[in-house]
């Protein structure tokens, strides 16, 4: 039996849906620990392109089962269309999918909250998706949310729609009709309960009945550690904690039971939505290098900032992750650029960091103190042996493992589960 974490190391974005559907050949189960439907996992199977907000890409290999645990908000409209596109990719969740009832739901008004929170804090707006994540998780930490079980018992559900309508009432009032709001969840909500319904367990039980069982269990994050609650670029960050220690709350698991946790890094930095971002690139550079990684949100399609790799922040998730192993993504974007620049320190009032400040000031007002490495024009992306790799391209590698304090695994160049440098196969053989 392996249990294994798998987290982004950035801002999210990092490739984390490739890299879980490659790792989930071995796996038994693929549990989804936290976020919403603002989290998006593009990956491409059998010639074909997914994109999953829900349900763990995992679903993808046959057999395999995913789990939507406790820690997670339900769009239930959401996760329907989700299971209904599989299926039009003829692939079937049944018997398959498990959905906690501890899980909270989100529903049509905390989507007009998010929208009404954003529009009101003008300059100051974080850059949600706007999917009602955060109204969700204020619900569910103030006591009053609704959660899955709540939502599958006709009358205990519409006591705690009306409750929450006649709170939220003076707020929705100022962007939507409220009885609009009401009327359209009551219309849907038979139909949603009956799809939704056979998935629906105590998945805290079931999680720890498989890890007994001896099974290998993957429990996958969204979002990055830089956008986690606690340790994130607060408040520009998400409603909680996509770091290593939120998939045993978001589960219901122990520590004891986790064997390792798996970071992926892509090769340079990127973030969607505001908040400071010390490396970001503005210049022609930046430009490039998000038209070469297709750097659009698989949620939204925004465009992501794009910068240099940044050592300080890696290594700030290498510490609170307690990572030993990463996954690096999209080096072969890098191809043609020279020289390549690592943050490796901030500038601060003419005095140098070199950790990542807590202070959201201090990170908005330095500057990124680099250094420079030598580039590459020769094609990295098909190779599948590091050695073959070219030269520049594993001092490179070499430089982030030593920067960051953690060995780099395996290498990830493409969307395609093929396209991928297995490192240390123990990883991929679910030996820790």
């Amino acid at each position: 039996m392996s249990t294994l974490v798998i987290i982004g190391t950035q801002w999210g974005d990092e490739g984390k849906g490739k890299v879980v559907h490659l790792l989930s050949k071995k796996a038994d189960y693929i549990v989804r620990y936290q976020g919403g439907n603002n989290a998006g996992h593009t990956v491409v199977f059998d010639g074909k392109e997914f994109i999953l907000h829900l349900i763990p890409s995992g679903i993808l290999q046959p057999g395999k089962k995913c789990i939507i645990a406790n820690g997670v908000v339900i769009d239930p409209e959401a996760l329907v269309e989700e299971i209904k596109f599989l299926a039009t990719k003829k692939v079937s969740v049944k018997g398959r999918l498990f959905i906690s009832d501890a899980a909270h739901v989100l529903f049509p008004y905390h989507r007009y909250l998010d929208m009404l929170r954003e529009t009101k804090k003008g300059t100051r707006k974080i850059g949600t998706t706007r999917k009602g994540i955060g109204p969700a998780y204020s619900d569910k930490v103030a006591r009053v949310g609704i959660r899955m079980g709540d939502f599958l018992e006709d009358e205990r559900f519409r006591t705690l729609l009306n409750m929450n309508i006649k709170e939220k009432e003076s707020f929705l009032k100022e962007i939507v009709n409220v009885n609009y709001v009401k009327n359209n969840i009551l219309k849907k909500y038979k139909s949603l309960v009956k799809q939704i319904k056979k998935y629906v367990l105590n998945t805290e039980l079931l999680i720890n009945k498989v890890i007994d069982e001896g099974k290998n269990i993957i429990f996958e994050s969204a979002q990055g550690t830089l956008l986690d609650v606690d340790f994130g670029t607060y408040p520009y960050v998400t409603s909680s904690n996509p770091t290593a220690g939120g998939a045993c709350v978001g589960t219901g698991v122990g520590p004891t039971k986790i064997d390792s946790v798996l970071g992926v890094v892509k090769a340079y930095t990127t973030r969607v939505g505001e908040g400071p971002f010390p490396t970001e690139l503005t210049d022609n550079t930046g430009t490039m290098l998000r038209d070469k990684g297709k750097e659009f949100g698989a949620t939204t399609g925004r465009p992501r900032r794009c910068g240099w790799f940044d050592a300080v922040v890696v290594r700030h998730s290498v510490r609170v992750n307690g990572l030993d192993k990463l996954a690096l993504t999209k080096i072969d974007v890098l191809e043609g650029i020279d020289p390549i620049k690592i943050c490796v320190g901030y500038k601060y009032k003419n005095k140098i960091l070199r950790e990542y400040p807590n202070n959201i000031d201090i990170l908005k007002n330095s500057t990124p103190v680099y250094i420079q490495m030598p580039g590459w024009n020769k094609k990295a992306k098909g190779i599948q042996k590091f050695e073959k790799l070219p030269k520049n391209a594993k001092l490179y590698i070499k430089k982030i493992e030593k920067l960051v304090g953690a060995k780099i695994s395996l290498i990830s160049m493409g969307r395609s589960r093929d396209e991928t440098i297995i490192i240390d196969k123990k990883l991929v053989d679910f030996k820790f």
